[in-house]
């Protein structure tokens, strides 16, 4: 059987661009930059920062807030005390401000799931969250955000993004836990008697001003010692790649860029997969795993929110935190929590865990078996819950390195044991999709269920996003070799 397309295309739009710091290769010119500014009289400063505002001001939201902010980070190196006026503030933050198109390359690889909130939702329609791997310049990648609406006949309608893109706040003062952060040391062969003095003089929770605080006293005190300076420099990268983020509540979504903050993220934010996990007690938490590069390696991590404008990321740890391609069940089976992943690059793999960021082990679910998977075998974001099983979209590699989207369905109290496996894809590449950044390629990061239509958004060679469909009865019919139609355990009945 084969997935129906819907003919709606998501290309890359060069001018949807965020403002981002201009960081300058040394010391050196950014006190020359500082000193050409404040050079300039108050009238010549006043009228340059209006060109800028009258440039650039339309094109983004509360930029003069983001260029003050700028102001403050190179305000150490002013050479006087003498003050200075807001303008001239101003006008120094733009000039270590820069503009960044963040889908000027690539829009895909994305991942859907109903929108939390419901409310104000014509009858009929289901409102969602459509995210996906936004590329600009230097091929770095961030997560972007679309909405939209279905129907009852899974007609699909996406809002119109707002021009304005915005990248969160950091939270300054993000809460650990000293149990876990040292369990996630420990993890990262980091726990050393070095490491618990410097651990020592913190409570049971901490922030990120607090740690630092007790570094300098250590290192003021072992100063010259590259040992101890190498193991502070590892607790702050930790410290750093467990962040929170914060939106402005009056932020449409489609505003929202999650861009690479962490010192694992420098060279991108890739695939992240959301799901909508319902916990034992009933709470709703999105998550989504992804891919965190650094330009040399990547690092499985976890985002967490509930309303879309609060996120927390985390480190995942365990001696199976490998490779790409994890994806999160939506719910605990049988008390854990479960995820399938692809250690080895070529193989499905499933894995328990009681904690959620730590993942000590995995067992071997599906391995390569036909001609278009023959090279490699991954899924296609988290299951999706059925009566029938778990259903899982899935990739598979064959000649010429060619991507296609399968699906196979696993036990919904044991899913070790796979029920059935399609033969052959539902999606390849056609001749409009086979051209791209990395051509003959179809790839989702998960999709969702409505009504009796399964919804696959899925990229096109690594460049544009569009949608597919295939009736759940039909594909679930086929997996279970069964004639009689299966009732779909519909997960937005619960919202």
């Amino acid at each position: 059987m084969k997935a129906t397309r819907t003919g709606i295309v998501l290309r890359p739009d060069p001018t949807r661009v965020l403002f981002r710091p201009f960081e300058h290769s040394s010391a050196t010119r950014t006190l020359k930059i500082i000193a050409r500014v404040n050079a300039m009289t108050e009238e010549e400063a006043e009228q340059k920062l209006g060109e800028v505002i009258r440039e650039f001001g339309s094109r983004h939201y509360k930029l003069e807030r983001f260029f003050l902010k700028r102001f403050n980070h190179i305000k150490s190196q002013l050479l006087t005390d003498e003050p200075l006026t807001l303008e001239r503030k101003l006008l120094l933050g733009a000039y270590f401000t820069m503009e960044y198109s963040l889908e000027s390359a690539a829009l895909f690889n994305p991942s859907m799931v109903w929108h939390p909130d419901q409310t104000n939702v014509p009858p009929g329609f289901k409102r969602f969250i459509l995210s996906m791997r936004a590329t600009g310049e230097g091929h770095i990648s961030s997560i972007t955000f679309r909405m939209g609406y279905i129907d009852q006949d899974s007609k699909i309608i996406l809002r119109k993004p707002s021009r304005y893109v915005t990248s969160p706040e950091i939270v300054p003062n993000h809460r650990f836990n000293r149990a876990q952060f040292e369990r996630k040391l420990y993890e990262l062969r980091l726990s050393n008697p070095i490491s618990e003095m410097m651990m020592s003089g913190l409570g049971e929770e901490f922030v990120v001003e607090e740690m630092e605080d007790r570094l300098k006293r250590v290192l003021t005190q072992y100063r010259h010692h590259a040992e101890y300076e190498a193991i502070a420099s590892s607790l702050r990268t930790l410290s750093r790649s467990n962040y929170e983020l914060d939106f402005d509540d009056d932020q449409s979504l489609d505003e929202r860029c999650i861009f690479p903050t962490s010192p694992n993220e420098t060279n991108g934010i890739e695939d992240a997969r959301f799901v909508r996990f319902v916990d034992d007690d009933g709470e709703v938490t999105y998550y989504a795993t992804y891919t965190a590069y650094n330009g040399q390696v990547t690092f499985p991590q976890l985002l967490q929110t509930k309303d879309f404008t609060h996120f927390s990321v985390s480190t995942l740890n365990g001696a199976e935190v490998q490779n790409k391609g994890m994806a999160l069940f939506p719910r605990k089976i049988n008390g854990r929590y479960v995820m399938l992943s692809r250690q080895d690059g070529e193989n499905i793999y499933l894995m328990y865990s009681d904690d959620l960021y730590f993942w000590q082990t995995k067992e071997i679910l599906l391995k390569p078996t036909y001609h278009w998977e023959f090279v490699q075998l991954g899924n296609c974001g988290s299951p999706i819950e059925t009566e029938a099983g778990w259903l899982v979209l899935s990739h598979g590699v064959g000649p010429m390195r060619k991507y296609a989207i399968g699906a196979f369905l696993l036990d919904l109290n044991d899913p070790g044991k796979v029920i059935g496996r399609l033969t052959e894809p539902l999606l390849s590449p056609d001749e409009n999709e086979r051209e791209g950044y990395v051509p003959n390629v179809v790839y989702s990061c998960g999709g969702l269920i409505n009504g009796n239509e399964l919804i696959i958004p899925y990229a096109m060679s690594d460049y544009a996003s569009s949608f597919a469909t295939v009736n759940i009865h039909e594909l679930l019919n086929e997996l279970t070799g069964s004639q009689k139609q299966v009732e779909v355990n519909v997960e937005e009945q619960s919202l």
